[in-house]
């Protein structure tokens, strides 16, 4: 059974930074390629980023891009999510997501964790 597990979320500032991480076991990270999503109270969930199973390729969001970075560590079943220059539209659920496909559809990724909050306020 495949579990994801994301960790990282909280509260901070406007212009502040976080870092998000996603725990994949019960299978090899590798064989999946890794979206990030984001849901807002009242809105539909968006890919927020994505990068492919060996992480050659990324895929943003233009509303992150130059602020947000992807990362993996497949020797350790892991994704990272950097988040800078944060702003209170950034507030929402972060979901790690697992898909066989290279996609910033949500039906395609078959495997999600719980998610975390992140709550940008003064």
């Amino acid at each position: 059974q495949v579990k994801v597990v994301e960790s990282g979320g909280g509260l901070v500032q406007p212009g502040g930074s976080l870092r998000l991480s996603c725990a994949v076991s019960g299978r090899t990270l590798s064989q999946y390629h890794v979206g990030w999503f984001r849901q807002a109270p009242g809105k539909e969930r968006e890919l927020v980023t994505a990068i492919t199973s060996i992480g050659n390729m990324t895929q943003y969001a233009e509303v992150v891009k130059g602020r947000f970075t992807i990362s993996r560590d497949n020797a350790n079943n892991t994704v990272a999510l950097q988040m800078s220059s944060l702003d209170v539209e950034d507030t929402a659920t972060y979901y790690c997501a697992l898909s066989g496909f290279f996609t910033v559809r949500p039906s395609y990724y078959v495997h999600w964790g719980q998610g975390t909050q992140v709550t940008v306020s003064s």
